[in-house]
């Protein structure tokens, strides 16, 4: 009574039937469904279903020079897009790439915002994800979130920015940037009203190595700031007064406004124009079909003599061209500085050895390498004092032993060539190196690097990185070194 009655023995077929038939469509809908909803989240997510943004292609007039002990035309394994131990390494934390759809302008530039009401966020290869916001945009520092308050009614969206060029890189507070979906919508009253427009990035992350304050902040913020001339809000997160003093020169140049402290700044700010994040182009350079304005490296390195008040702006003729050695405290040192430096005197330079210190003064480092003609160091943060040269100055690295000269081209190389600088490479051999005092001929470091790379990042760093000092033989370094002068004398 009251219950369902059971089918009889007769039923029982058409009745199970009945409730198979209808079992299967509604297993068939779920299955469909789920297959749609997971479908679209793949083609979201999936590295190769959307389409990367990608470099213009483009040709560059590099002076690049090919040294004796070059390995340049050699196949070599790719190494990592890393560099050294302090470098980003994928340790998780990116931004999901289904928070970023990647889209791009007609002619393959990255998109900006263009019209007001819109925000645009856009994922830039295995470095940055950004977002250019147009119209009413307000700003809650301290809650980390950014809202735009559309011109008309629209999609509600919202997107999750770690603002730092390296998004792989843990320890940044994200940004929360939000599309409402009508001018209606809730938004936080103004507290202060900016005319100027505003670009906001963090500090920590690398930033305290020399390289990575160049290669991941500095240039990508004087590509994405120098259009506003100095009329640009700098919108701090992650603040570290001491770096903004370290740099104060650069800083104060690309922006005649005080620096806001994004996470202590509880009041809603308004802007008509935001940049969330810095877009990194590549390691220490700019790709100018990606800046505003065509903006190229030889247009950060002038604007750096003007920061600093550098008098030379292009390398002079001389009885002796100068030469500065640096010289590593610490791994990957100049076994034989003073053989070295002999060395370069015979060439035909005054050849001068420099240890700069970690703490030094940004604008005495840039007044004594901008006196110098030619830059001589082993791969590491101190061939960064390059951007400092005079014009058609000449760059010689060291590559150390252990198939880094991928790397070292991608590091220092090529930005260098970007700089209107010459570039020159001596690639250290095993008998060079004093890993091979260390550990004999007959270890995998030595015998096969290619096994140590094929091993993982770790040991590639610990070893050829950490744990190496090179002992240059000097007769196999002289052609280099003539290379670099006969450079400089051509240019009298």
């Amino acid at each position: 009574m009251g219950g369902e009655a059971k089918p009889g023995r007769a039923g029982l077929k058409s009745w199970a039937q009945r409730h198979l038939n209808a079992g299967f469509v509604v297993g068939f809908f779920l299955v469909l469904l789920t297959y749609l909803v997971i479908s679209r989240q793949f083609a979201i997510t999936a590295p190769n279903a959307v389409t990367t943004t990608q470099a213009p292609q483009r040709i560059v007039d590099r002076k690049v020079i090919r040294a004796p002990g070059s390995t340049e035309g050699e196949e070599k394994r790719e190494q990592p897009k890393v560099d050294e131990p302090h470098k980003d390494t994928p340790a998780g934390g990116a931004v999901p790439a289904k928070e970023l759809p990647r889209a791009d302008d007609a002619d393959g530039k990255p998109f900006a915002a263009k019209k007001s009401g819109k925000v645009v966020c856009s994922a830039h290869g295995p470095y940055s994800d950004t977002c250019d916001l147009v119209g009413d945009v307000r700003i809650n520092g301290s809650a980390h979130s950014v809202t735009l308050v559309p011109a008309s009614r629209s999609e509600r969206r919202e997107w999750k920015i770690r603002p730092y060029t390296r998004k792989t890189v843990t320890g940044i507070d994200e940004v929360t940037v939000t599309q409402l979906g009508s001018p209606q919508d809730a938004a936080a009253p103004c507290a202060v009203t900016h005319d100027a427009p505003a670009v906001l990035f963090a500090l920590g992350g690398l930033t305290g190595n020399y390289w990575h304050d160049f290669s991941d902040v500095l240039v990508p913020l004087f590509a994405a700031s120098r259009r506003y001339g100095s009329d640009v809000q700098f919108l701090v997160s992650n603040m570290q007064p001491w770096w903004l003093g370290k740099y104060e020169a650069v800083v104060r140049r690309l922006s005649r406004h005080d620096a806001v402290d994004l996470d202590r700044d509880a009041r809603v700010r308004c802007f008509r124009r935001l940049a969330v994040g810095l877009r990194m182009h590549k390691e220490l350079g700019v790709v100018p079909g990606w800046a505003p304005g065509g903006l190229t490296m030889g247009d950060f390195t002038a604007f750096l003599r003007d920061a600093y008040a550098l008098p030379r702006g292009a390398a002079s003729a001389r009885r002796k061209p100068r030469l500065m050695l640096i010289h590593r405290a610490h791994y990957r040192r100049f076994v034989n500085v003073q053989e070295v430096k002999k060395a370069a005197e015979a060439a035909g330079f005054e050849a001068v050895v420099r240890d700069p210190r970690g703490d030094a003064g940004v604008d005495e480092l840039a007044r004594d390498v901008n006196s110098f003609d030619a830059l001589l160091g082993v791969h590491g943060a101190g061939l960064t004092n390059a951007v400092f040269l005079p014009a058609g100055a000449v760059v010689i690295q060291v590559v150390p032993y252990g198939n880094l000269e991928r790397m070292a081209r991608t590091d220092f190389g090529e930005p260098v060539a970007d700089m209107g600088l010459a570039y020159l490479e001596y690639s250290v051999a095993a008998e060079e190196s004093t890993l091979l005092d260390m550990l004999g001929p007959e270890h995998p470091v030595i015998k096969d690097p290619d096994s140590v790379h094929r091993s993982g990042w770790d040991k590639v760093a610990e070893f050829y990185l950490g744990k190496q000092d090179v002992r240059i033989n000097v007769t196999r370094f002289a052609p280099t070194l003539e290379q670099a002068m006969r450079h400089l004398r051509q240019r009298q």
